[in-house]
């Protein structure tokens, strides 16, 4: 495989613009391939053909409409319709884009695929391997979300972006110059524009069924539009007439009762973690100090994961309410992601 030739995610935004421009400064051979998992909706395709262009770099378009539908989608719906908190995004990431973009560089004899992940690839001394890590701006760190690549897909993937802060790539693209330098970051599902209660909605109909609002004594406190619409956790939009604000603390999708309770009933000590992603052996990170991200947006929790009665589990040091059944425990080992799996 050439290592001087390389796919990168093209989307039309500005990270992934910059991403192929950097790599070319680098003389890399740079081709730029774009997803269509969205006929309906040709603007990003064209948007990116024009960077293409602009860059003067090939640029591939390839239809991944159908396994965004049964990998995506409907793990999305599935997730919901089971009571629990899916991250698609994650899914999406591991099974559709970079499994799509490491099979065309394998068509094209690429050694390397780049995106605009704001995330490294490091050496860790302390186990000997190449493993994904954390890149310099913290607050846009995106190396949760490609936690569960395989270790032969980490090792030759690129993320320019690793040492880069947001506005210095802005920057960048304002002195290439490209338009796209102002355009905004992309915010929600991509599949679900007008956000994903109307999605749901769209999707499911007649599958979503009015049911009951109950404490957990079983007192009925008010009526909830389908617990499919609801996530745990959430206290706003209830729209329930009582005293003060509870949360939801459990969605029982066989009842089709949503259980309501005190924030303090939300607390977890210790979370049961399914489909785990062993990036690093369970048993070298026994001694280790491990940080824990239950969600995308948390700075996490130290703790200690373990197996037990072949189940893999993450004990915090003390108990938190982030945890989400159907949501991503990623764990660290200092700036390494070293592990991680989708709460049970």
């Amino acid at each position: 495989m050439d290592k001087k030739k390389v796919i990168v995610g093209l989307s039309g935004g500005v990270d992934s613009s910059v991403t192929a421009y950097l790599l070319k400064k680098d003389n890399f051979q740079v081709i730029g391939v774009t997803l269509n998992h969205n006929k309906g909706n040709p603007k990003e395709i064209d948007e990116a053909r024009k960077i293409a262009e602009t860059l003067n770099i090939e640029h591939v378009v390839v239809d991944v409409e159908n396994i965004f539908e049964c990998e995506v989608i409907s793990y999305f719906i599935e997730g919901y319709s089971e009571g629990v908190t899916p991250s698609p995004c994650i899914i999406c990431d591991e099974r559709v884009k970079i499994k799509t973009l490491f099979d065309v560089a394998d068509k094209n004899g690429a050694y390397y695929v780049a995106t605009g992940h704001y995330c490294s690839v490091e050496y860790s001394k302390d186990f000997g391997d190449l493993l994904l890590a954390k890149g310099k701006d913290e607050k846009k760190d995106q190396s949760y979300m490609l936690y569960r690549l395989d270790k032969d897909k980490i090792q030759r993937l690129i993320f320019p972006l690793s040492n880069y802060e947001k506005c210095e790539i802005r920057e960048i693209a304002k002195n290439i110059p490209l338009d796209v330098y102002r355009k905004k970051d992309s915010q929600g599902l991509c599949f679900a524009k007008n956000g994903y209660i109307e999605f749901l909605k769209e999707r499911l109909g007649d599958k979503l069924k009015k049911g009951n609002f109950v404490f957990k004594n079983g007192d009925i406190v008010g009526e909830h539009q389908g617990y499919q619409l609801y996530t745990l956790g959430q206290r706003r939009g209830l729209n329930l007439k009582l005293s003060r604000a509870y949360f939801i603390t459990k969605i029982n999708s066989i009842t089709n009762e949503i259980v309501l309770g005190e924030f303090k009933e939300l607390e977890r000590g210790v979370v049961e973690l399914k489909e785990f992603k062993e990036l690093v052996k369970i048993e070298k990170l026994r001694d280790k100090i491990l940080l824990g991200k239950p969600r995308f947006s948390s700075l996490g929790f130290y703790g200690k994961l373990y197996e037990k009665e072949g189940k893999i589990y993450f004990e915090y040091n003390g108990p938190n309410t982030h945890n989400a059944a159907g949501q991503h425990l990623v764990i660290y080992y200092k700036s390494f992601v070293v592990g991680g799996g989708i709460i049970k």
